[in-house]
């Protein structure tokens, strides 16, 4: 999934989205332990769209943190 594609969902959405990623992540480990995973590569791109969403969530909540503080005049 491009970084693009990301950016322009909610908080909501990506964070749906990070708990199937987080899953995802979890049924790939499990099906290269026992040798059912053809390619390896997936573990890698699954990684860094859970690293994406999470730098993404983390930008965004300081966005809003940042908008309340101006809002409130701190």
């Amino acid at each position: 999934m491009k970084i693009s594609e990301l950016r322009d969902k909610s908080v909501e959405e990506l964070t749906q989205l990070l708990d199937e990623k987080q899953l995802e992540a979890f049924r790939l480990r499990m099906a290269k332990a026992t040798n059912q995973l053809g390619n390896t590569h997936e573990i890698r791109n699954n990684r860094r769209t859970i690293a994406q969403i999470k730098t993404l969530l983390t930008e965004k909540q300081a966005a809003n943190q940042s908008a309340n503080d101006t809002a409130q005049g701190v």
